[in-house]
């Protein structure tokens, strides 16, 4: 049954990937669709683009386990924060902004609005390098799954999810993937709706006030609104030791995350008009609450399994939520949790999976080493990089020298912390300077790396530092651009219309061109 239930849905994701081909000839089609991608395929896209393995069986798994209920702070900020605000300070904005610069893709962004190829060159290679880990998460939650499940290797797992989700990207491009969102998207819908369920009818668990009182007679803390600050002393080691700075920084970086992740924000570009914003907004934010909610609450009550307990004691976190959910379900609805788990994590793989290629193929071969290499050939490139890129993120995923919440948290803590400030400044401030724009980039990689090689690699405090780093990068930007020169009135004409170059020179600030100004040449 198990077996028949994979093959139907890797028969269909594979059909979708054969019938979207024909629209992928070029770049533009084999990257956003055409930029005509409606509100429900949009909103799908970008949901399913956010949560995946690594929510569902890392974060729910060790956040559950180690927060008790008080992880649902953070089903409220990704529903709020990284839903709602996002489309709706976000979306608007980056479809215009990137149709009137010309761009497709966040480097190609960052050096027309700042007008610096370098800027360029250098997006792209952070986006391949450090989105590889967040790949190599995915990757390790969905085969735990697997062989929890069926029994099967780990590796054999690995290379088999690698080897499906080459094949219809590599077919389909992006408009095979958005609809392959909106499939998955409807099974995500139902596997947490049953998930949640039959886990809050076993005996164990006895619904949602039979699961208050035992987890409230196993620990008070678990059922704590909020875990307490406990800060023993104020330095930065005693900051990250916290309990509540810890659940803060949670909430931080996989909420205002996104805000800064390529992979996410691409989703914007590719929307039909702005039209297609509202009905977004509303869909995308329902999504998120339903499958953060699903999640979180179903690893806090990992408590109640006896299964658990042994896994936590020895740190084996990514194991909890699959014996867990191995023990709760009857095997016909564990395929269902399956599908669930398989299908947030293929789209999440294809929107990683197309950002890199399109960072080397489209900003770095095409964009700057060879500027005449056709549409055709471009796209071939792409096809070929996808590949590498799944390799390279397997052969991480097999060394299973991090747990799953530590790798997110390096890849979305360095990506969002470069690219955060000057991106969100750059839709939304005509002042912001190229200069800024070079300080928020190195003072995300700086703050995320540096203290992450401070405390290791397997720092405990990785998810704070990761939104140390995003913080950072939003302050310094508007603070650098008020002592540094301007962009000139051309190019904010250019990004955001003559209105806003108009307004810039009537309140007497450098940008009109003068010496003052700045303006490398994209």
């Amino acid at each position: 049954m198990k077996y028949v239930v994979i093959a139907i849905f890797v028969c269909i994701m594979v059909g979708v990937g054969l019938y979207s081909r024909k629209k992928t000839k070029t770049v533009n089609e084999f990257f956003l669709g055409g930029r005509d991608v409606g509100p429900w395929l949009s909103a799908f896209a970008y949901g399913t683009t956010y949560f995946s393995a690594v929510l569902f069986i890392g974060y729910a798994g060790k956040i559950g386990w180690g927060f008790g209920l008080s992880d649902l702070w953070i089903v409220a900020g990704n529903a709020l924060l990284g839903s709602m605000l996002a489309w709706i300070v976000l979306a608007k904005r980056t479809r215009l902004m990137t149709t009137r610069l010309g761009a497709m893709t966040m480097p190609a962004f960052l050096a027309e609005r700042y007008g610096s190829r370098w800027l360029k060159i250098v997006a792209a290679v952070i986006i391949f390098v450090f989105l590889i880990p967040y790949s190599a998460s995915v990757y390790t939650g969905l085969s735990y799954l697997f062989q929890e499940t069926f029994k099967v290797d780990y590796t054999t797992a690995l290379w088999t999810m690698a080897a499906l989700t080459a094949v219809y990207l590599i077919v389909g491009g992006y408009l095979a993937v958005a609809r392959n969102d909106l499939i998955q998207g409807l099974i995500m819908i139902v596997g947490v709706i049953l998930m949640l369920a039959f886990v809050l009818d076993r005996s164990e668990v006895g619904g949602f006030g039979g699961a208050f009182d035992k987890l409230n007679a196993i620990d008070p803390k678990l059922t704590a609104a909020w875990p307490g600050w406990h800060i023993e002393k104020w330095t930065l080691d005693g900051l990250l030791a916290s309990p509540g700075i810890a659940l803060l920084g949670l909430v931080i970086l996989t909420s205002l995350g996104p805000w800064g992740l390529p992979q996410m924000v691409h989703k914007f570009y590719a929307i039909k008009d702005t039209k297609v914003v509202r009905p977004a907004i509303a869909i995308s934010t329902l999504f998120a609450a339903l499958m953060a909610f699903g999640a979180y609450f179903t690893g806090a009550l990992a408590h109640l399994f006896p299964v658990a307990a042994p896994l936590a004691q020895g740190k084996q976190f990514d194991s909890i939520m699959p014996v867990v959910l191995n023990t709760a379900l009857p095997e016909t609805l564990l395929v269902i949790i399956l599908l669930l788990v398989l299908s947030a994590s293929m789209s999440t793989l294809a929107g990683l999976v197309m950002i890199s290629s399109s960072a080397i193929s489209v900003d770095l071969v095409k964009g700057e080493i060879k500027r005449d290499l056709s549409k055709r050939s471009t796209v071939t490139l792409m096809r070929v990089l996808i590949a590498v890129f799944i390799v390279l993120s397997v052969v991480l995923a097999q060394q299973k020298w991090q747990i799953i919440v530590t790798l997110m948290s390096i890849s979305w803590g360095t990506v969002a912390g470069a690219f955060i400030g000057p991106y969100v400044w750059g839709l939304w401030s005509p002042r912001t300077s190229q200069a800024a724009a070079w300080v928020g980039i190195a003072v995300g990689l700086v703050v995320s790396l540096s203290l992450m090689w401070h405390y290791g690699w397997d720092a405990k405090g990785a998810p704070t530092i990761g939104s140390m780093a995003m913080l950072a990068s939003l302050i310094v930007v508007p603070l650098v651009s008020l002592v540094t020169p301007a962009p000139t009135r051309e190019r904010v004409a250019r990004a955001f219309g003559d209105g806003a170059a108009v307004s810039i020179a009537a309140a007497g600030e450098p940008g009109g061109g003068g010496p003052a100004a700045e303006g490398e040449p994209a």
